[in-house]
Order: C-alpha cells, then sequence, then structure tokens
C-alpha cells in the first residue's frame, strides 16, 4: 500500500508539473489549410524593430550611432527612416526594405507547422557596414527570446539565409542546437548533402568544433530584378528550405535552444525578416497549416 501511494503521489506531481509547463507556454497561431496573406498597408500582423543606426547615416541628428551592431537600438515600431513600407505593385501589397538600417520586420504571432511561402528579389542600393559586400536580408524562424537580442537588432533564431549567390543558407543565430546532413565541399565548408551523416551546428558543438553555418546545395538564385520564390517548410523540429522549387536545405531534428536556463526543442516561433544593408522587396507572403511533408518535397531529401 505504501508503495502505492508513493507511486500515484509521482503520478500527481508529474502531471501537475506537465501541465504547469504547458500552460506556460504561448500556443502557436491557430493557420487555415489554406493561404493567410500576411502583409498589408498597416502592418497588422507585424513589428518593426530598428537597430543601432551607422556612423554614416546623417539624417538622424538626435540618435546615437554605431557600426550598426554595438550601440543603443533605435527600438520597436519606431523606423524614422522608413525603412520597411508597403507599396502597390499591380494592386497587391508589396515590402519595400531600403536596407539602410539594419532591423527587423516580426509576426506579432508565433507559428509551428506551417508552410511559408514568399517572393522575393534584390535591388541595386547597398548600405555601411556592408557597402563592399553580398547584399543580405534573410528570414528568421522559430524566433524566440527578446527583440534585438542578437547584434542589438534581430531575435535569437533559425536563418533562412537571403544573400547573393547564397540564398538558402542555414545559420545559428546564437546558443541552438541544429541537426543537418553535411560535409565538407572544395571550400572546406560545410554544405548541405542528403547522403551525408548528421552533424551538428550550433551552440554545444562538441570538441569546440565552430559549426554556425551550412551552406545551401544549390545556387539557384535569378539575376538581380527577377523574383525568387522561397518556401519553408516548418514541421516539428523539422525546418526545410527550398529556393525556386528545390530543396537546397534542412534542419532534420533535434533543433534545441536554451530558454530560461532550459534547453528546449524549437517547434514554434515568431517569423522575422531582416534588413541588412540591401535594398530587396518581398511581396506575396503567405501561411497555411502543414499537417505533412508534400511529396514532391520529401522525393528531394
Amino acid at each position: 500500500m505504501k508503495l502505492l501511494n508513493l507511486f500515484l503521489s509521482a503520478i500527481i506531481v508529474l502531471t501537475f508539473c506537465d501541465i504547469k509547463a504547458q500552460s506556460s507556454e504561448t500556443p502557436p497561431a491557430k493557420l487555415s489549410k489554406k493561404w493567410t496573406y500576411l502583409l498589408d498597408e498597416q502592418f497588422s500582423n507585424f513589428d518593426k524593430f530598428l537597430g543601432v543606426p551607422h556612423t554614416s547615416i546623417q539624417n538622424l541628428p538626435d540618435c546615437p550611432k554605431g557600426d550598426g551592431m554595438k550601440g543603443v537600438p533605435i527600438g520597436l515600431n519606431k523606423d524614422p527612416l522608413n525603412v520597411f513600407t508597403v507599396i502597390k505593385e499591380n494592386n497587391k501589397d508589396v515590402l519595400y526594405i531600403t536596407g539602410q538600417m539594419y532591423g527587423g520586420l516580426s509576426t506579432k504571432e508565433e507559428y509551428g507547422d506551417y508552410h511559408l511561402s514568399v517572393q522575393f528579389k534584390w535591388g541595386e542600393k547597398v548600405y555601411e557596414p556592408r557597402l563592399t559586400k553580398p547584399k543580405d536580408s534573410g528570414i528568421l524562424y522559430h524566433c524566440f527570446n527578446k527583440q534585438g537580442a542578437f547584434w542589438n537588432v534581430w531575435m535569437n533564431s533559425i536563418e533562412f539565409q537571403v544573400c547573393e549567390n547564397e540564398i538558402g543558407d542555414l545559420y545559428s543565430l546564437s546558443k541552438r542546437r541544429l541537426l543537418v546532413k553535411s560535409s565538407i565541399d572544395s571550400d572546406k565548408q560545410w554544405i548541405y548533402n542528403p547522403k551525408a551523416s548528421l552533424l551538428e551546428f550550433g551552440g554545444g558543438v562538441p570538441n569546440g568544433e565552430k559549426r554556425g553555418r551550412c551552406k545551401s546545395s544549390k545556387h539557384i538564385e535569378k539575376p538581380v530584378g527577377e523574383w525568387n520564390t522561397l518556401e519553408l517548410y516548418c514541421l516539428g523540429d523539422m525546418g526545410i528550405h527550398v529556393l525556386n522549387g528545390q530543396v537546397v536545405n534542412v534542419v532534420m531534428e533535434n533543433t534545441k535552444a536554451e530558454i530560461e536556463n532550459q534547453e528546449t526543442i524549437l517547434r514554434k516561433g515568431k517569423i522575422q525578416i531582416q534588413s541588412e544593408g540591401a535594398e530587396c522587396w518581398y511581396k506575396d507572403i503567405k501561411i497555411k497549416a502543414l499537417t505533412k511533408i508534400p511529396a514532391a518535397i520529401l522525393k528531394q531529401l
């Protein structure tokens, strides 16, 4: 009887702890099986966060400046230079990003188990501190913790890189662990390889190795000025990067991050679009619920 009572007590404690843990989490937004378009002129589904103005910016006299990363960020829903605006193209909403400052446009809601699709193209203008570097932007997903946690501008997250000749690369922003099938390429860099073994990327990589980036397997982006289709499939703790219909990178499983001093598997989070020194446009930003990976995508894994 004593053993039975101990057993029942243990069940009650574990159940209580489990309920407490579940109730403390914010559930992801409910999604339809049909596409939901996220962009409108009022940015009703998004928050803006602008980082530290670069010293090259002349028309912000009252803002302390820095190198774009270190210093005091402008902050939440303040966009004095109109880095993020919505314009019309054929009566459709298009997100225009000047790139003049580092910043992020993040969803107000958290999402999990979804298919995200956007159209993207580059402009011509570039800004400090990336004047001589490839044009850069990015889609951050499973974002967590506070705004400005990374470089005083972006959220902790996984990055679907959007950079010239690097679209689809995978980056780990801050301390998180990702398992990716990868091998070393001719440039002695890690690259996604569906036939390779799983390797761990991000924080906590064994033996002190630095694996923060996994290159996409194919460079198939269209020329500057032409629209590319970027798709992200997130199901459970898997993330699949798709460029113009082809799988270019895959986070396989066990996407873990340290949240409130506890390692947690990332299955949801906000989505954040970067301004990172280059003029660009995003349109047809849409999302829908995902219950299984489509057969056409599975064939490529």
